[in-house]
Parts: structure tokens; C-alpha cells; sequence
């Protein structure tokens, strides 16, 4: 395919999310009603989907302990969102600075930029709703991501977006519409999965024209970078500090999560739509098969 049939397919792709952005999205400070109160005996994650599901430590929880650890396991997520979609917002700014700041990619770039700013103060209003703390990254992940927008490039920089989007996005598909989980948690669900879907279609047909360009040399850095980023993303997911909202302490229940079999399943579970995908494009090669795996993707 010629350099200027890819530029039009890459501007066709931009047109047709820049309509489907304008048809369909949501102001989470109008479409929810963060004066809702909490719904007494439901979930704010499904519990079979908790990082502790199946261990002892889990057996030693009353359903009243389950739920608050489903709340701050929630509240980890909102946590990992409102950090990991500052750093998407840095890469696609980075990008536009030396792009065609008037084509229908770079206006749709800054589209998603602008979901993402909705979706930050979304997660921080959801945080404040459940009145719990920020957890997110532990300080350390937080000091190394902050090297994300300058060591990635290019098929790394959107496999990182996949990874993280693809498997909350899996996460929150099964809870959006779920009868167990607080509507207020539904309703962030339901909103975040309608809109990365638009920004899925972006990444995953940027990585792939992204690809095509490499060379050798090149591939085996994208590899390596896409699989260290994608380990860390995943890692991200446990916060040891939440376990002390229900008298576990930290290092107990990330001991506990990270040798659990059920969790390890939990995320291969949801990187099952993103994984294929990176398979097939070449991304995942032997410079970062180890922190594949010990990410349990695969």
C-alpha cells in the first residue's frame, strides 16, 4: 500500500470517529447523579473479579467485608484510569506537536483528549462518591511512568493505550449492566466503555500502520518496550493499601493476590480481545516475552 493510500485510509478512519464522537457522548457531570446515595448490599465490582477471590484470605471475609474490599478495589481502578489517561493525554499531545494540526487525525486526536479529561473527572468524582482514598499506582509506578511519553514511541506508545483500555474496558463491560453493582458504577462502566471503544479503533489501527514501518533493529526495542509498559500496567491493578480498608495488611493481600490462581485468570480474561491482537500485528516478541508472562497475559 502507497505512503498516500495509508494517509487517506488514516484520515478516513479520523472522519468516521470524529462523526461517531459528535452522535454519541456523555458529560458525567449531567448524565450522573453524583447526589445518588449508595444502594445498601450491592457490589461495586463483581466478586468472583476480586484480586483476593478464592484464597483464605477471602474465606476470612464477611459479605459486608467483601463489599467494602470491592469498593476500594473499584476505587484502585478509578485510581489507574485518572493516572494512566494523564499519561495517554501527554503521548497524543506529544504526537500533535509534530503533526498536521488541521487533518481529521490530529482534530480527532484532540477529541480524544477531550473524552479523556471527561473521563478523569469522572473517575475523580466516583472516588470522592464511594469517599474513599486515591490508590492508583504505588509512588514508585507513578515515578517510572512519568518516562512513558519519552521512552515510547510509535506501536509501543498504542499498545500501552491498548492494554490499559482493553482490559479495563473487559472489566467494565461485564459490570455496566450487571443487577449486583451499584447503578452509580454501572453507569461510569456503561460511559467509559462506550467512549474507549472509539479510541481502541484509533490505537489499533495506528499500532498496525505503526508496524509496517519498523525496522528490524526497531522491533525488537517495540517489543521489548510494549511488554515492560504492559507488566507495569497490569501490576497496577493490585495497590497494596486497599487491603487495609478490611483489616488485611498490605503485604498479606498482595502476597495473597499475586499468587492466586483465580486472579491470574481473572486477567488473562481480560486481556483475551487485546492479546490476539498483538499476537497477530508482531508486537510480541522474545526481547519481552518474560514480562508477558509474568504479567499473566499470557
Amino acid at each position: 500500500m502507497s505512503p498516500v493510500t495509508k494517509e487517506t485510509n488514516r484520515e478516513k478512519t479520523a472522519e468516521r470517529l470524529l462523526k461517531s464522537s459528535a452522535g454519541k457522548f456523555y458529560d458525567p457531570e449531567v448524565d450522573i447523579d453524583w447526589n445518588a446515595p449508595l444502594v445498601e448490599g450491592k457490589s461495586f465490582m463483581l466478586p468472583h473479579r476480586s484480586s483476593l477471590y478464592g484464597t483464605k484470605l477471602w474465606d476470612t471475609l464477611s459479605n459486608e467485608q467483601r463489599i467494602e474490599l470491592s469498593k476500594h478495589e473499584m476505587a484502585n481502578v478509578a485510581g489507574l484510569g485518572l493516572w494512566f489517561e494523564n499519561l495517554v493525554m501527554q503521548m497524543l499531545l506529544k504526537e500533535l506537536y509534530t503533526g498536521d494540526p488541521i487533518s481529521s487525525h490530529a482534530q480527532y486526536a484532540l477529541t480524544e483528549i477531550a473524552d479523556e479529561c471527561r473521563h478523569s473527572t469522572m473517575f475523580a468524582r466516583l472516588t470522592v462518591w464511594m469517599d474513599c482514598p486515591v490508590y492508583g499506582p504505588v509512588p514508585w509506578m507513578r515515578q517510572l511512568g512519568k518516562l512513558l511519553p519519552t521512552l515510547s514511541y510509535g506501536p509501543a506508545r498504542y499498545a500501552a493505550i491498548l492494554v490499559a483500555e482493553e482490559v479495563l474496558d473487559r472489566i467494565g463491560r461485564e459490570q455496566m449492566n450487571n443487577p449486583d453493582i451499584q447503578p452509580l458504577v454501572r453507569m461510569v462502566n456503561r460511559i467509559h466503555v462506550l467512549e474507549e471503544a472509539r479510541h481502541v479503533t484509533f490505537a489499533r489501527e495506528e499500532l498496525t500502520r505503526g508496524m509496517a514501518q519498523l525496522s528490524k533493529a526497531e522491533l525488537l526495542y517495540q517489543q521489548a518496550m510494549a511488554a515492560q509498559i504492559s507488566f507495569l500496567v497490569v501490576r497496577a491493578l493490585v495497590n497494596p493499601n486497599f487491603f487495609a480498608a478490611v483489616g488485611i495488611r498490605p503485604r498479606d493481600g498482595a502476597k495473597a493476590a499475586w499468587s492466586n490462581p483465580n486472579w491470574h485468570e481473572t486477567i488473562r480474561w481480560a486481556g483475551e480481545k487485546v492479546m490476539p491482537f498483538l499476537l497477530d500485528s508482531g508486537l510480541v516478541g522474545k526481547p519481552g516475552m518474560y514480562f508477558w508472562r509474568k504479567s499473566f497475559l499470557l
